[in-house]
């Protein structure tokens, strides 16, 4: 059976709070709560298996049963300082981990709770309630809904209310009433403890039937339920949950997350000194942390001409280097460092610029060293960073000797990989932080040359002892080519980024008025629809119109009223017109608000100059940013694409179905490899094994082909062609009947992945897998990811590889951008073209030939 558990959030963490020592960071900020509270979360995925997770929250504003009883919960004390300051720390944490919360105006998380539960309950979901709510006992339905008390790691059930408090939970609503509750102010009857009302409800039950039998009951009890009946039901009103917040839930929205969400704030959990947790998670074979005393080191100004040259003439052979810049965003030099010696590192003050700034190096002197100390084998940390800014000096910058941060990504490609997390996971050194150094200053320009000294030369330190430290790690465990591959492709991805690509700003402009004019078009029609003008951006509003109004059926519950998303719209079209009206207001405003106005904002000299993230991916596939060119939409009707120009000739170059051609290379599969081999349609041949008329069910077998690669289960494709999942489990039957080595292959995958941690491209990337330190969940996704890692890692590994074979070859091509499986390139003439497809064709030789679709145009668009 499936399980939710949904935590109490703020009793939780308050019971963390009181239970746990008072613990503070380095900076001082207290951090005994969270400490806990990661303690839990580290065992809700390993030691707590769930499927659903949601953290419930309090209302900011007072409970409605405030309303009822002005004195609700008003004798509780003043929130400790400490705990003021951990708990939005903590809040911010839980959503950052990708978990899922719920706040409603007027409600208290236990209404939250009670609502979901009983939703959860009624879909066949066990719920697990982790609270310290005595409340909550009056939800137990034993193996539907139980309270779960992670410290005694047990779950209360019936049998466990009545052993602790000696009634039924179906009884615990009036049993409260009696016995009040002096935490919530909630008054019950003066004078009567737990022991006598839980005799009363087990012989009456309810309250009304107590009164309604009074006379039965004899002396001071009696006189004491006259006395207090009015308060026994204000008391139950006070603590009977609300069970009807919600009318429906969608569970997937709560999915624990696939990847393990400590590590997605490892980052914040090393600035608060939590890392014990971080290593916990980490623990076996690649992912130990590398102990090192703590580390001393000379950080030394260079600030005579004739100094800086005589020390760079004593580096021998390897040198680790870093810039210091004014901005990320076209930054110009301030300042660089670099380290050779085991504990010593040099820093070379440029433009620094403030009132009394000392002596500096000049710049024309500064960029002559520079060339000199790239010379030599130069590693550093984002290199890509330095040499790109390095280029507008006219520096010719090299292929890198090696980047700490693609090592560092190559080891784990689900971490952070910024300087200051990797030190603290592979050196366990705590490095001095940005914002601390330009703290209320407007850049590094104006941060005091000492400070800066002693900041840029750890950069440069560090950057060398994480060579030597995870050089070994790489070519010992993971066997890349860091030196063919990745550190090649720094060089290549600079140039282009420096390339950039011709944009009409004209035709964006007139796109931008067109969606104008057709979204004011739009609007006027949902206004007539709907009777009256109203903010169509408003869930609130549109909520109120959509099933207020026009009376059209909600389909489902959220804090604000009704859901208006597009899963809900789409069910409304058939309907009423105006859900399709506002499904087409909303595209046309994502295109104008996501698109079209950005790329104007971003335009540089009629040129767009996109950032690619070589680690920006876990499977190795390349990355695009600000603005992300691999995610323009290909719509024709409002054609974006076309904005992009050349006034010589673009050639796209895309490897046709490179990952099914991987699939029969890897599986072997002889019906596969003859397909390829022949060159005929791969989904057809596969229509042709699964059904009786092939052409009409091409689709399907596509969806078939694609979903297998990337661990679609049944559900997702039913989901995806629209079938019952009865079907679409049969459909996969089939295929594994017809392709049974496919099948043995994808097992083998998982079955290797679970035995040796890892899985490898083909190119021997590999990518690792903690399965001993997760829960059944993440097994199931981490053997997804580990076939899918084979497929879309592969295809990046070859690309890469021959964007790097083009760019040898041919050092004046202009290659613009990579989209996944797709080359796009400015050229002079289509000869060039042909032997770049020639060069992506041969690049690796396959069991099946690799393909290429070419195709011309002047416009990204009307490339096909």
């Amino acid at each position: 059976m499936a399980t939710l558990t949904i935590i109490d959030t703020f009793g939780f963490l308050f019971r963390n709070f009181y239970a746990l020592p008072s613990l503070k960071s380095k900076k001082g900020i207290p951090t005994g709560m969270i400490t806990g509270f990661m303690n839990f979360i580290a065992s809700l995925g390993k030691d707590f298996p769930t499927d659903y997770v949601l953290f419930a929250l309090d209302s900011e504003e007072k409970s409605f049963r405030n309303d009822i009883y002005k004195e609700y919960k008003a004798n509780r004390s003043e929130v400790p300082e400490d705990l003021k300051t951990q708990l939005p720390i903590a809040i911010e944490l839980i959503k950052k981990m990708g978990f899922k919360t719920i706040q409603m105006p007027g409600f208290e998380s236990d209404d939250i709770i009670a609502s979901l539960a009983k939703i959860a309950a009624q879909k066949g979901i066990k719920v697990k309630i982790v609270s310290y709510d005595k409340d909550m006992y009056q939800l137990i339905d034993d193996d539907k809904i139980v309270i779960f008390d992670p410290l005694k790691k047990m779950e209360i059930n019936e049998k466990k209310c009545i052993e602790k408090y000696g009634i039924h939970p179906k009884d615990f609503i009036d049993f409260q009433a009696l016995v009040g509750d002096s935490s919530d102010n909630v008054p019950g009857v003066k004078g009567i403890g737990v022991k006598t009302a839980a005799k009363l409800i087990n012989q009456y039950h309810t309250l009304e039937n107590i009164y309604s039998h009074i006379d039965e009951i004899k002396g001071a009890l009696k006189k004491k339920l006259i006395q207090g009946k009015e308060n026994a039901f204000l008391s139950r009103e006070l603590v009977k949950l609300k069970t009807d917040l919600f009318e429906d839930i969608n569970l997937e929205e709560f999915k624990y997350p696939e990847i393990n969400p400590i590590l997605k704030i490892a980052d914040d959990l090393i600035e608060l000194d939590i890392t014990s947790i971080i290593n916990r998670v980490k623990k076996d074979g690649l992912f130990v942390k590398t102990s090192l005393p703590k580390m001393e080191f000379e950080a030394i100004l260079i600030e005579n001409e004739k100094e800086l040259f005589e020390i760079i003439g004593k580096i021998e052979d390897l040198v680790a280097f870093d810039t210091e810049t004014d901005s990320l965003e076209n930054p110009n030099i301030v300042g660089f460092s670099f380290a050779f010696e085991e504990n010593k590192a040099y820093y070379v003050p440029i433009n620094h610029f403030y009132l009394g700034v000392e002596k500096q190096i000049s710049q024309d002197i500064a960029l002559k060293a520079i060339e000199k100390i790239l010379s030599k084998k130069v590693i550093g940390h984002n290199l890509k960073f330095d040499f790109k800014m390095l280029r507008k000096y006219n520096i010719k910058t090299p292929t890198p000797y090696c980047d700490t941060m693609i090592l560092a990504w190559i080891l784990d490609p689900d971490a952070s990989v910024s300087l200051d997390s990797v030190a603290k996971r592979y050196l366990d050194y705590e490095t001095i932080k940005y914002k601390e150094i330009t703290k209320n200053k407007k850049n590094f320009a104006e941060v005091n040359i000492k400070d800066a000294t002693k900041y840029a030369a750890e950069d440069a330190l560090i950057s060398l002892k994480l060579y030597k430290t995870l050089k070994n790690q790489i070519w010992e465990d993971v066997k890349w080519d860091i030196d063919n591959i990745e550190m090649p492709f720094i060089k290549l991805l600079i140039d282009m980024e420096n390339e950039g690509i011709k944009v009409d700003l004209k035709y964006l402009k007139e796109l931008e008025n067109k969606l104008n004019e057709k979204i004011e078009e739009i609007k006027k029609e949902i206004f007539n629809l709907a009777g009256s003008e109203f903010n169509i951006n408003s869930t609130k509003q549109l909520s109120y119109i959509l099933f207020e109004v026009l009376k059209l059926p909600p389909k489902k519950k959220i804090k604000t009223g009704y859901s208006t998303d597009e899963k809900v719209l789409n069910s409304l079209k058939n309907l009423h017109p105006i859900a399709g009206k506002i499904l087409e207001y909303r595209k046309f405003e994502k295109m104008q608000s996501t698109y079209i106005k950005p790329l104007q904002e971003y335009a540089k000299d009629f040129k767009i100059y996109t950032t690619f993230l070589q680690t920006g991916t876990a499977t190795g596939r390349l990355a695009s940013k600000n603005p992300n060119l691999q995610n323009i939409p290909t719509s024709t009707d409002i054609n974006i694409r076309n904005a992009f120009v050349t006034d010589k000739l673009f050639v796209s170059l895309d490897y046709s179905q490179i990952e099914l051609r991987l699939l029969a290379h890897f599986s072997e599969d002889e019906h596969l490899i003859n397909a390829f081999l022949e060159d005929k349609d791969i989904h057809l041949e596969t229509a042709k094994k699964l059904f009786q008329n092939p052409e009409k069910f091409r689709n399907i077998a596509k969806s078939i082909n694609f979903g297998l690669i990337y661990g679609m289960g049944a559900k997702k494709l039913a989901e995806t062609i629209n079938v019952s999942t009865k079907e679409a489990k049969e459909f996969i039957e089939k295929y594994f009947q017809n392709f049974p080595t496919v099948k043995t292959f994808l097992e083998e995958i998982k079955l290797k992945a679970r035995e040796n941690g890892y899985v490898e491209t083909l190119l021997k990337r590999r990518r690792f897998f903690n399965f001993s330190s997760t829960n059944a969940r993440n097994i199931a996704n981490y053997e997804r990811e580990a076939v899918n890692t084979i497929f879309q890692g592969s295809a990046a590994d070859i690309i890469k590889k021959a964007m790097i074979e083009i760019k040898n070859e041919f050092t004046d091509s202009k290659m613009l951008l990579q989209i996944h499986d797709e080359l796009i390139f400015e050229i002079e003439n289509k000869e060039d073209a042909f032997k770049y497809k020639e060069i992506m064709e041969n690049v690796f030789r396959l069991k099946v030939p690799l393909k290429v679709g070419i195709s011309f145009a002047q416009k990204w668009g009307e490339l096909k």
